[in-house]
């Protein structure tokens, strides 16, 4: 890689392989990997941890002034307590979006994602990355697959989770329904950056993915 600041937005929906594919790259390049989503995730199981009603806006941020979420060695804490696995089980998924259109959220995340990004070389994955967080990122992504395909996975990643109350239709159920509420939302819908390059992994491997891209990040 040449000698400057290497910033990466990647952005998608639900299911795309965005959060794989960057910590790939991440470790390839040697960049710092941000999550944004596991962000708003840990929020959002804090939420429900507290019996916080989602539509609660005044109590989230009530919350959301003493919380604290750090990535250490490719790991997320929530008030200092690692949460990798409770953050993705499927309670906190059918949550995230409710959490995450709240305007005073985003507006808090995206300060602290912004300062996560400038004393480094980073890959950040989002929804909102490339458009909002990140805007003047000089290279940027966007990781799409069939919503068929993103059910079939997520119903997989479950599955081997040992959740075994839930069915394929219902998980596409619920990846369409969180499609709507990302693109529709008022504030930084999600939705391909003019200048973002565009990923299919609908029929790729991961690998493939990932090549893909350093290879247009290494041309410059």
């Amino acid at each position: 890689m040449v000698n400057k600041k290497i910033i990466v937005a990647v952005d998608g929906p639900a299911g795309a392989g965005k959060s794989t594919i960057s910590k790939k790259i991440a470790e390839v390049l040697k960049l710092e990997y941000i999550d944004t989503g596991a962000m708003y995730r840990a929020l959002t199981l804090k939420v429900i941890n507290k019996g916080i009603n989602p539509n609660d806006v005044k109590s989230i941020l009530e919350i959301m002034e003493d919380t604290t979420i750090e990535f250490i060695n490719n790991h997320v804490y929530l008030d200092g307590i690692k949460v990798d696995e409770e953050i993705r089980k499927n309670i906190v998924t059918n949550h995230v979006s409710e959490i995450s259109k709240i305007a005073e959220v985003r507006k808090k995340m995206v300060d602290m994602q912004r300062k996560l990004s400038e004393s480094n070389n980073v890959i950040m994955d989002g929804r909102d990355i490339g458009t909002v967080v990140l805007h003047h990122a000089n290279y940027k992504f966007f990781i799409t697959a069939s919503v068929e395909e993103r059910a079939r996975r997520r119903y997989k990643e479950l599955l081997e989770k040992g959740e075994k109350d839930i069915t394929y239709d219902q998980i596409l159920i619920e990846i369409k329904k969180r499609d709507e509420i990302d693109s529709t939302r008022e504030i930084a819908p999600l939705k391909k950056s003019p200048d973002a390059h565009l990923i299919d992994t609908t029929n790729k491997t991961i690998d493939e993915c990932v090549n893909e891209i350093i290879e247009i990040i290494e041309r410059g």
